[in-house]
């Protein structure tokens, strides 16, 4: 059996994180705070991420029309049935969770940790959208609730970040996470595999990079081009190259045995909307991806962490 396991995969899974934290079955709600982004209401730039689709990386959040309790209910009702004992956290995910007003944030955060067997909070946000008083109550969250605070990076490499219109550079992401971490807040770090023109030395050099800034978790996700963006756009000018299955998982493998044991694996592959997705479209079968990885490490008898010294 594999530490940081509770099914024998061979990196850190959230599962067990959760697990062995509470001792209980733990379960994410995704929730539509109604944010918008800094980086498509003209404050650092207009149009958002060439990938971004209307929802703001929301897609699986709740209806930003209902309130946030009703959108939490919503979720937990169902989980009900199956795991009465189960505890939640509340996840902020639809755009820039934090690109409010300190007290817009309170009203809205701690309305969800005043809901029963809450345990704490995923935020998730732009490294360029945290003010300091911001910083100054996440800082006062972290004391009284389990935070973790989501950044999206996608990739280290400046030039990447200029092509996908991020609107910052990775100078202002490592200052954010370095003042999250000084303040002893958990972070998580997207990155998105398959970005226009990237090899696959320059993948795994961002997950080399994010294994020296001390995280807690990171997300993988494949790139997947939806209808209506203007990555889509680009897609049907240029015909960049998009992964096949196999390329993926080769990359993910890669940089799993280049990240820290002790770095949570929050997710490993993406879950786009059919009806939205035009490529790849092999990620559709999210749990064959997830089972070929699995696989593929056991044939090469790898894991998470082998090439740390």
């Amino acid at each position: 059996m594999f530490k940081n396991s509770l099914d024998n995969k061979r990196y850190h899974t959230l599962n067990y994180y959760y697990k062995t934290r509470y001792n209980s079955k733990v379960f994410k709600v995704s929730l539509n705070g109604g944010f918008s982004c800094p980086n498509k209401d003209g404050t650092n730039g207009f149009g958002g991420c060439i990938f971004c689709s209307n929802a703001g990386s929301g897609d699986f959040a709740g209806n930003p029309t209902k309130p946030l309790t009703e959108q939490f209910y919503a979720v937990r009702n169902v989980m009900l049935k199956k795991w009465p004992q189960a505890k939640y956290i509340g996840y902020f995910q639809a755009n820039t969770n934090t690109y409010a007003p300190v007290e817009e944030l309170k009203e809205k955060y701690e309305e969800i940790l005043k809901i029963d067997n809450v345990v704490g909070l995923n935020i998730a946000t732009r490294s360029d959208a945290i003010s300091s008083e911001v910083y100054d109550y996440l800082e006062e969250l972290n004391r009284k609730t389990d935070l973790t605070v989501e950044i999206g990076l996608q990739s280290m490499h400046d030039e990447t970040l200029k092509l996908i219109n991020r609107g910052h550079d990775l100078k202002n992401f490592e200052d954010c996470i370095k003042e999250l971490k000084r303040r002893n807040i958990k972070v998580v770090v997207h990155i998105i595999n398959g970005l226009p023109y990237e090899t696959k030395a320059m993948m795994i050099d961002t997950t080399k990079y994010l294994n020296t800034l001390k995280i807690d978790g990171i997300k993988i996700h494949m790139l997947h081009i939806i209808k209506g963006t203007r990555l889509a756009k680009m897609y049907e000018e240029k015909h960049f190259h998009v992964l096949t299955k196999e390329e993926y998982i080769d990359i993910v493998i890669e940089q799993l045995e280049n990240l820290n044991e002790n770095i949570v694996i929050h997710r490993i592959t993406g879950d786009p909307v059919k009806e939205d997705l035009i490529e790849p479209q092999w990620l559709l079968k999210k749990f064959c991806v997830l089972n070929d990885i699995d696989k593929e490490m056991v044939r090469r008898n790898t894991y998470q962490g082998k090439n740390i010294k």
